[in-house]
C-alpha cells in the first residue's frame, strides 16, 4: 500500500511504479527478517547464558520477551545432556524446549512443547551458541 502511494506520487509509468512498489516491499521484508534474526540471536544467547552454569542433567527455565511483537514471546526449559571438549575448549550439548501457549478454552491445559538440541561453548566468561545449523525447523537456515 505505501509503495503504491509513493509510486503514484513519483511517476505515472506503470513499470516504474511497480518497481518502486516492489522495492518498498523488499525493503520492508528485509527489515522484518533482520528483526527476526535479532530475536533468534537474543533467544540463543538467553538459552546459552542459562544453560552454561548447569551441570549435566540439571534443568532450568528460560524465556525471551520481545519489545516489538512480530512473533510471540518464547519460553521453555533447558538441560545439559553432555560435556564436550577438553583443555581450554569447554562446550556443552544442550536440549531445550520451546513451549506453545496452552489452549485457553481448555481448563488446566498443559502447554505443548517442541524439543531441540544445540551446542554452546564458553568464550572467556560468557557462554555462546556454537551450533552451525541450530534447529532448522525452528529458525530456518539462520543462526
Amino acid at each position: 500500500m505505501a509503495g503504491t502511494a509513493l509510486a503514484s506520487k513519483v511517476t505515472r509509468n506503470a513499470t516504474v511504479a511497480s518497481g518502486i512498489g516492489l522495492g518498498v516491499l523488499a525493503a520492508a521484508q528485509a527489515g522484518v527478517k533482520t528483526v527476526e534474526r535479532n530475536y533468534h540471536g537474543d533467544q540463543q544467547d538467553q538459552i546459552a547464558e542459562i544453560a552454561g552454569p548447569l551441570a549435566v542433567g540439571q534443568v532450568a527455565r528460560w524465556q525471551s520477551r520481545h519489545t516489538i511483537q512480530l512473533e510471540p514471546d518464547a519460553s521453555g526449559k533447558v538441560t545439559v545432556s553432555r560435556l564436550i571438549g577438553g583443555n581450554s575448549l569447554n562446550c556443552k550439548e544442550i536440549v531445550f524446549s520451546v513451549e506453545e501457549m496452552a489452549d485457553s478454552s481448555v481448563a488446566n491445559a498443559a502447554p505443548a512443547s517442541s524439543f531441540y538440541v544445540a551446542t554452546i561453548c564458553q568464550d572467556a566468561s560468557k557462554w555462546k551458541w556454537a551450533s552451525a545449523e541450530p534447529a532448522t525447523a525452528r529458525w530456518g537456515a539462520l543462526q
